[in-house]
């Protein structure tokens, strides 16, 4: 794998880029995570695949602007950033927040989108670690600068160097975002970006009343049966309710099943490629499949009289031709 920087409206942006050939992946990763977050599996999928996986604004080695840190945002960006790496559309796999953005793609970017793949994901239910839900109650942001400094970075890299050898990868890929607090830019992003995703009662963006629109494209689900930050619950109520999706539960793995078990990861996510190439439809046949499932699970209902003469006509709910 090799890092670029990437200049994306005035704004520096890092990724992680690697194959020469085969489907694009486009890996986006969770809160305080980096597209490092997804460990030995980013070169094990690069070997057939081609992998992009960036730091989205705030996080890792891009920048971290004031700005606009929600998940349409952060959709938006994955969307120029592939644009401008020249790699179309893309099997789009999201872990935790990440899961949420690659919703979030799907449903603004519908023809960019070959196959989805929900990594341990955020946005399917309120569940969540009251670490997180922490992180929204009122003055937090003048508490963190107070617990994730300079000061007590350096003192925790000392105590957990020697204890590295034995620390489990997930536990490790934590403590690596908690040390990114370090610094009050990244720390004003994660205040911003996870306050635009929860609320002290947990999730506060769901993506329940527009799953439906998944049925519209091959669905992997991959959780770690050990997940303290969100359930394992989730991701067997979403296969329950998309029968057509495929779910892979990671036994002992927690909230990093890509980092816990790596090779399985990538071989999940291979295979699932490999099985459902002949289900990728056309840009313009995702397009129309999901406007078909858009509209026929919405209503149009008049709440007013007709229009008076010389009002505009009402706009047709027939299907465009063709």
């Amino acid at each position: 794998m090799r890092q670029v920087r990437v200049r994306l409206h005035g704004h520096d942006l890092s990724a992680r880029v690697g194959g020469t050939g085969g489907p694009v992946l486009l890996l986006v990763h969770g809160l305080l995570g980096s597209g490092a977050s997804f460990g030995p599996a980013l070169d094990e999928l690069a070997r057939t695949h081609r992998v992009v996986a960036p730091d989205l604004m705030g996080h890792g080695e891009s920048e971290k602007p004031p700005g606009d840190y929600s998940l349409g945002a952060f959709a938006t960006q994955a969307r120029d950033l592939l644009t401008v790496l020249g790699a179309g559309s893309a099997t789009v796999v999201g872990h935790s927040l990440g899961g949420g953005v690659a919703l979030q793609f799907a449903h603004q970017f519908p023809a960019l989108v070959e196959r989805l793949v929900l990594v341990d994901s955020g946005g399917l239910g309120r569940d969540v670690s009251p670490a997180l839900r922490a992180v929204t109650l009122p003055g937090a942001e003048y508490v963190l600068p107070a617990v994730f400094n300079r000061w007590t970075r350096a003192a925790g890299r000392q105590v957990l160097r020697p204890l590295q050898r034995w620390t489990p990868p997930g536990t490790t890929q934590v403590v690596s975002g908690l040390d990114t607090l370090a610094d009050a830019d990244a720390r004003a992003a994660f205040v911003h970006t996870a306050r635009a995703v929860l609320d002290t009662g947990g999730q506060r963006v769901s993506a329940a009343d527009r799953v439906y629109l998944a049925q519209a494209l091959p669905l992997l689900l991959v959780w770690g049966a050990a997940d303290a930050v969100i359930p394992v619950r989730h991701a067997h109520e979403l296969h329950a309710l998309l029968p057509g999706s495929r779910l892979e539960v990671f036994p002992g793995a927690g909230h990093f099943p890509q980092v816990d078990d790596p090779r399985r990861f990538a071989d999940v996510v291979t295979d699932f490629v490999t099985a459902t190439a002949e289900d990728v439809l056309t840009p313009a046949e995702r397009e129309r499949r999901w406007a078909d499932a858009v509209r026929g699970a919405s209503s149009v209902t008049d709440t007013a009289p007709g229009p008076a003469a010389g009002d505009p006509a009402p706009l047709s709910s027939s299907p465009p031709p063709g």
